[in-house]
């Protein structure tokens, strides 16, 4: 097959997606538009080689299939890089295509200049997001080109890769995440994720797929059994098990402080109706299909979730509820009809309501915020706050309501509500119980954090704010307190041989980071010319504390064995160990120094082999 008819077939599918929708006069549009790009880029290669009219065509097809998008859209994309790459301008997309998609294309299109207000990076970012008022179909391209690009971001160099995946991880997965766009959203995660966190993306993987063949007998029976106890009541459904990507549990592992074995909900079980013989509306056969199963199977207290009539900002529907499944076992069961779930794919572009209309409000808040303020180099921040993550509405003792990002803490909280003062906050009292200022809050909780002006900040506070106040104030306080001239980030504590990265400071300096660390992800996206292929170079003179959080079942020598592996079989030495025993549950803390991330993954290895051993997590 000749690349001219790779091409022409790439197209076609394009066009095939838009047929059924499209008049045929847009059809013809969206065509030329595609033979303009192809003369337009004919020249061109990218970097792994292929035509760079693969690019553009792919976008498309992205646009028209997954997002479903328009024709001006699928048009845009196109011809997204048409006017930055060629000697094609704006003026001669307009005359051909019209004003709404010259629009689009300026949006998308990234300005050049010679001197950029923050970054250009940021710059384009904010260029992006003015266009929300006027058309929000520009960020659905924009989101659509970006998605291509992680998929085709092997070819890069790594530098690059943390570049492109930290732009990816602080701005278009969380806009894709508020438009309802589930499956992009997700992709754009886990490549992301593969890219910067490649030995934990692996590993990942291979639990998953573990996990999945030791259960597959289990949970098959449970699906079957729902299917056949909702086929007597006259409601034809479909109940499969979805595992989560390695992203996503990523995430809750970090967030729940476990490792793989004991993360809550790897999976959940989706139950979708298709027919139903009895005329409901969806939402009273989804609550048949729960009273249904509540009868047959036994439901956990307190984890009934209605997400059809308080459905999440992204526009996530469905009845949520824990149900006990054979083997003792709480399995997470989503209950919903097709059309929520192909809304879930398609995002705000399936059904533009009052969601929507409500997150466009507040978006524009947040940029008004910015400019009033401002506060340039917040945006980045507040998206992955105010747009990312579920939020957490919480009270003062007055009754006032404050919003935050769920996982805030009371120190969060006093930023929110004092400001300046905030960095003199003692203690908090939560529903009127005395907390520490770390404390995370909950849905509902009525917050009062008592400021003294002898108390200060301690570094241990930036582990628990959640929120860009917060951290900017806290770090810059500490900051000002000893500033160290270190280049290993003292936050992620880097090891030789993991998945490493550098970004240049304002000094010149070279600061190494773990690829996960947020720090470095934000920093990349802001400042990713900055961005440097780095790393550790192992030294057996020099060696790094590692502190592990060990739990086990109690018996005769535990704790000698534990200390043996590590002195003399591992021969590293040990800085701390403290231990609790709880009915026979043995909690374990212990720090001790390795030269490298090998040693440190060999120690785990090992601690894991000693009997009684039940779980072993970094700190």
């Amino acid at each position: 097959m000749t690349e001219q008819t790779d091409i022409l077939e790439r197209a076609e599918r394009v066009f095939e997606a838009m047929r059924s929708r499209c008049s045929e006069k847009d059809m013809q549009r969206i065509r030329d538009a595609f033979d303009l790009a192809n003369l337009a880029h004919a020249p061109q290669r990218r970097k792994s080689g292929e035509p760079y009219i693969v690019h553009p065509i792919a976008v498309a097809l992205i646009a028209a299939e997954e997002m479903r998008l328009d024709a001006d859209c699928v048009i845009t994309a196109f011809v997204h890089d048409v006017v930055e790459d060629t000697d094609y301008t704006l003026e001669d997309i307009r005359l051909r295509f019209g004003d709404e998609v010259a629009f689009l294309l300026d949006v998308v299109t990234k300005k050049k200049k010679e001197h950029y207000d923050t970054t250009k990076q940021v710059d384009n970012y904010r260029q992006l997001l003015n266009s929300l008022h006027y058309d929000i179909r520009a960020l659905m391209v924009k989101i659509a080109d970006r998605l291509h690009n992680m998929r085709t971001l092997q070819s890069m160099r790594p530098d690059k890769q943390m570049k492109i995946a930290g732009e990816t991880d602080s701005f278009y997965a969380p806009l894709a995440n508020r438009l309802g766009l589930i499956d992009v959203k997700s992709d754009l995660e886990n490549l992301s994720f593969k890219y910067r966190c490649a030995l934990e993306y692996d590993d990942l993987e291979r639990w998953i797929e573990a996990d999945r063949e030791e259960n597959a007998s289990r949970l098959e029976a449970f699906t079957n059994r729902i299917e056949y106890v909702l086929n007597n009541v006259g409601i034809e459904a479909k109940a499969e098990v979805y595992y989560r990507r390695p992203y996503s549990l990523y995430r809750r592992m970090c967030q729940q402080q476990v490792d793989f074995r004991h993360v809550d909900n790897r999976y959940y079980v989706r139950v979708t109706y298709t027919r139903s013989r009895i005329p409901m509306s969806e939402k009273s056969v989804c609550v048949k299909i729960y009273s249904t199963l509540t009868d047959y199977f036994k439901e956990r207290p307190g984890s009934f979730q209605n997400l059809i009539d308080q459905a999440k900002e992204n526009s996530y529907r469905c009845l949520r509820v824990m149900l006990l499944s054979q083997g003792g076992i709480w399995e997470d069961v989503q209950i919903c009809s097709r059309r929520m779930v192909e809304t879930s794919k398609v995002g705000c572009m399936a059904e533009i309501g009052d969601n929507i209309g409500e997150w466009i409000k507040r978006f524009r808040g947040v940029l008004r915020d910015i400019a009033k303020h401002g506060q340039e180099d917040m945006l980045l921040e507040k998206i992955s706050s105010s747009l990312y993550y579920d939020d957490v509405t919480v009270f003062s003792t007055s009754g006032q309501s404050y919003i935050l990002p769920k996982g805030s803490t009371a120190i969060d909280f006093a930023f929110k509500q004092h400001d300046d003062a905030a960095l003199h906050a003692r203690y908090a009292r939560i529903n009127g119980k005395l907390s520490s200022i770390k404390t995370r809050l909950q849905p509902g909780d009525c917050v009062e954090v008592f400021i003294e002006p002898d108390a200060k900040p301690r570094p241990d506070w930036l582990e628990f704010c959640n929120t860009y106040a917060a951290k900017s104030q806290v770090g810059a306080w500490l900051d000002k307190q000893m500033r160290s001239s270190v280049c290993r980030c003292p936050i992620c504590q880097p090891l030789p041989g993991g998945d490493l990265i550098g970004i240049r400071d304002e000094k010149d300096c070279v600061v190494i980071h773990r690829r996960s660390c947020p720090d470095a992800i934000l920093l990349a996206s802001k400042y990713g010319d900055n961005v440097v292929a780095a790393d550790i170079p192992e030294d057996s003179n020099t060696v790094y504390p590692i502190t592990l959080s060990i739990e086990a079942v109690d018996r005769y020598h535990l704790l000698v064995d534990l200390i043996d592996h590590i002195t003399n079989i591992l021969g590293l030495n040990i800085d701390q160990l403290t231990t609790t025993t709880v009915d026979d549950i043995v909690n374990c803390r212990i720090t001790f120094f390795v030269h490298s991330v090998s040693e440190f993954i060999r120690a785990k290895e090992h601690i894991y082999e000693i009997p009684g051993v039940d779980e072993v997590r970094q700190v």
